[in-house]
């Protein structure tokens, strides 16, 4: 049965109206434009909605096919806001990719990241709701190229890549596609349901050549401030009902290895009171324990399609004191126990 996409709540992501790209990100897209003689669009100061980051990379793609390709490469440590030199900082290739997911809001909210493992193969995907309203290949292929591009310049080298899929369909032209897969270095599979990435898993755990993690506590403290300030901003929007429950379960999703999935810490890293957090989320319609339950449910299936976790691992994982207490959860979401709901996804 193939997955059901991830909802804007479980990506942590804010209705499109509120969606942007920080301008440092978007500066790449714009020098490249540059590049090529097109004009400077008129995007506001700060930050550029998503929408129309979304429609200049298609306008770059009209002019030049690889456009996006040509964006990503561009993409230096500096276009990642606070979190770029937070993975300057990260002393294995694992822990880049971990704040990578945590701290890609700072960039944008085109999408986010996801990572999985399968068997020696590590899957990297990245999901975006916005391809439905905005059809286009541009934007994940300059995504990717990113990715690929940062993570060879961390390491000093190009990393080996097992396979690589794209949503949008293939070039017509079958000179085109053969050039495409020779920049990309491997045969790209098209039509996907998602955009993905497989690696040798092994690169998970291999240090990043010069990385300085001293730095790290000083740099991942003030990217979680900021990311704090965006959340909070995002709350204040007149709309704040929906990202109030977003920014909830992210929190909730953040702290529950750590056992600090409660109602105080959690009103605290989004500047709230407990009280002023629970009538707000009464208000719309839900609360922490219905939040606290839907987050535990979604990791749940997400950790058992991973097969190199056990059962203990997951039940700590999802913040649980004992493994029986995640098997009488699972029991009472999917009416069977965790075995046999991991069998079925096999």
């Amino acid at each position: 049965m193939p997955r059901p996409l991830p909802t804007l709540a479980e990506l942590g992501l804010p209705p499109l109206a509120q969606a942007r790209v920080a301008r440092a990100y978007a500066q790449a897209a714009l020098d490249e434009a540059q590049a090529l003689g097109l004009g400077p669009p008129a995007w506001p100061e700060e930050a550029v909605p998503v929408p129309d980051y979304i429609a200049w990379l298609e306008a770059g793609g009209r002019v030049q096919g690889d456009f996006g390709v040509r964006v990503g490469t561009r993409m230096k440590a500096s276009h990642f806001v606070a979190y770029g030199h937070v993975l300057l900082s990260c002393p294995r290739f694992g822990d880049a990719i971990e704040q990578t997911r945590r701290f890609e809001g700072l960039a944008h909210d085109l999408g986010r990241s996801e990572l999985r493992l399968d068997g020696d193969q590590a899957i990297y995907r990245w999901h975006s709701p916005w391809l439905t309203e905005l059809p286009g290949r541009q934007l994940t292929e300059s995504i990717m190229a990113s990715i690929l591009s940062f993570a060879t310049w961390l390491a000093g080298r190009r990393l080996p890549v097992l396979s690589l899929a794209f949503p949008h369909a293939a070039p017509a032209d079958p000179l085109e596609r053969a050039a495409r897969d020779a920049a990309w270095g491997l045969a790209v599979q098209y039509d996907a349901p998602v955009t993905e990435a497989r690696f040798p898993a092994a690169l998970l755990s291999e240090p990043v050549p010069g990385a300085d993690p001293a730095l790290f506590p000083l740099l991942e403290q003030r990217a979680a401030q900021m990311l704090a300030a965006r959340q909070q901003a995002l709350m204040q929007h007149p709309a704040a009902e929906n990202h109030l429950l977003t920014a909830v379960r992210a929190q909730i999703a953040e702290r529950l290895a750590q056992d600090g999935a409660r109602v105080a810490p959690v009103a605290a890293a989004l500047h709230l009171s407990p009280r002023t957090l629970q009538r707000r989320l009464a208000e719309a319609g839900s609360s922490f324990q219905a939040l606290l339950d839907a987050t535990r449910r979604e990791l749940a299936r997400q950790y058992l399609r991973n097969p190199a976790l056990s059962l203990t691992e997951i039940a700590f994982l999802l913040g649980y004191a004992e493994q029986s207490s995640f098997s009488h959860a699972v029991r009472a979401w999917e009416g069977c126990t965790p075995q046999q709901w991991r069998h079925q996804q096999t």
